[in-house]
């Protein structure tokens, strides 16, 4: 799928590949997602065993964003991550990222975990808020 991006420059999704993995954790610190960095085999071993695993890349080979999330392909669509480079924030590139996966698996429901600070993000594409709950396995 081509995306427009500033100044007619393009990028692409297209699937995970194990070589973008050094640069989904330069994001990642950019973001301050030091629990992804710190835990480095870790987040590895999640991008091997994810079935729904997809990146923006320009026309330059920039990786400027990416989606990982699991389903089970008939009721639920989960998403872990979904990050955009700064840089390239505004775009409606995270937009295109959900609806990427979402034609993917049509029939099912999309459910993910937001911060306050995206949360406005999310309610902008209809998303509604719900209640859940959450354990680590430090607790």
């Amino acid at each position: 799928m081509v995306l427009d991006l500033k100044d007619n420059k393009k990028a692409f999704i297209r699937p995970y590949e194990e070589k973008d993995f050094n640069k989904i954790q330069g994001l990642n610190k950019e973001e301050g997602w030091t629990n992804l960095v710190d835990n480095h085999l870790n987040t590895k071993e999640a991008w091997k065993n994810s079935n729904v695993v997809y990146v923006i890349e320009t026309e330059s080979q920039e990786l400027i964003g990416y989606i990982r999330g699991l389903s089970d392909t008939f009721i639920s669509l989960f998403i872990c991550e979904l990050l955009i480079d700064k840089k390239y924030r505004g775009l409606g590139l995270g937009k295109e990222l959900l609806h990427y996966v979402h034609n993917i698996y049509p029939n099912t429901r999309i459910e993910l975990l937001a911060n306050s600070s995206s949360r406005s993000f999310y309610e902008g594409l209809g998303f509604r808020a719900f209640y859940g709950f959450r354990k680590s396995s430090q607790e």
